[in-house]
């Protein structure tokens, strides 16, 4: 979703129709599974279709986890959240439907353009933390913030993928395969520990992407991702230089990588920093 060269054309392996759709195109692939382009039941809409993996298809572990992933997107209505269409996580292989949305991820344009000007990163901030503060509404914690998880449109950020969004109430840390569940490069302290996870991680990895938005720099700079997530983990001894950042945003960055999670603005608070800002 959101590739700038449009969606590629289907491969001679990928399937012509799945429950009643046409497909039209590769958006794009990722470790879960395909996302294809195609239309709503009645033509009107373009639709982001994800067809999940065969071999993930078969663990029963991964099927159970996905229905729960799309009955918590479903759960999920607010600004800046792509909105489920349709789904069936009891198929052969199942499938999660959205609205397709055009637009370019964050992490392309960093690579492609470099750091974004002050104003666009305080409306993608503030835009995002709108996005998040209606997941834990929810009582929902998104736990995979990151900047490829964040879409560039005319109308602002979409926050993209609840692949791994789990109830606050019971959001310890979450392992898949021997593997935590997360991208390293975008946990919060806690997360990265292994810890229980409120709503504050969210915010967290949120100020992450906000910091790099500015630089087109990690703020706890360079290395393997899980070299950077060991770094978050002991940023109450180390945290990263902020000095490089505008004094404009800065206090807010400040505020949202707060080692410890009670010391952390609420992505309600961020949104309406932002939008003062």
């Amino acid at each position: 979703m959101g590739d700038p060269r449009g969606p590629e054309p289907l491969r001679d392996e990928d399937p012509r129709e799945i429950a009643g759709y046409r497909l039209q195109g590769r958006i794009g692939e990722g470790g879960m599974g395909t996302v294809y382009l195609t239309r709503s039941r009645d033509g009107r809409l373009p639709v982001a279709l994800k067809l999940i993996r065969r071999e993930h298809a078969r663990n029963d572990k991964f099927r159970a986890r996905f229905a729960r992933e799309v009955e918590a997107a479903r759960s999920v209505h607010g600004p800046h959240l792509v909105p489920v269409v349709d789904h069936d996580a009891t198929a052969e292989r199942p499938w999660l439907a959205t609205r397709y949305i055009p637009g370019v991820p964050l992490d392309a344009t960093l690579r492609r353009l470099g750091p974004l000007p002050l104003d666009r990163v305080l409306r993608l901030t503030a835009g995002t933390a709108l996005a998040l503060a209606a997941v834990h509404a929810a009582g929902l914690i998104h736990r995979d913030v990151k900047p490829a998880n964040l879409l560039l449109t005319a109308e602002g950020p979409w926050l993209l993928d609840f692949g791994v969004a789990r109830a606050a109430d019971g959001a310890s840390a979450l392992t898949t395969a021997g593997r935590m569940v997360g991208t390293p490069k975008y946990m919060s302290p806690e997360h990265a520990l292994g810890r229980e996870l409120t709503p504050a991680s969210d915010v967290f990895t949120l100020g992450l992407v906000a910091a790099e938005a500015l630089t087109a720099r990690h703020p706890f700079g360079e290395g393997s991702g899980f070299v950077i997530a060991t770094r978050i983990a002991g940023t109450a001894h180390e945290p990263p230089d902020l000095g490089v950042h505008p004094p404009r945003i800065r206090p807010v960055l400040a505020a949202a990588l707060a080692p410890r999670p009670e010391d952390r603005p609420t992505s309600t608070e961020i949104a309406t920093w932002c939008a003062d800002a």
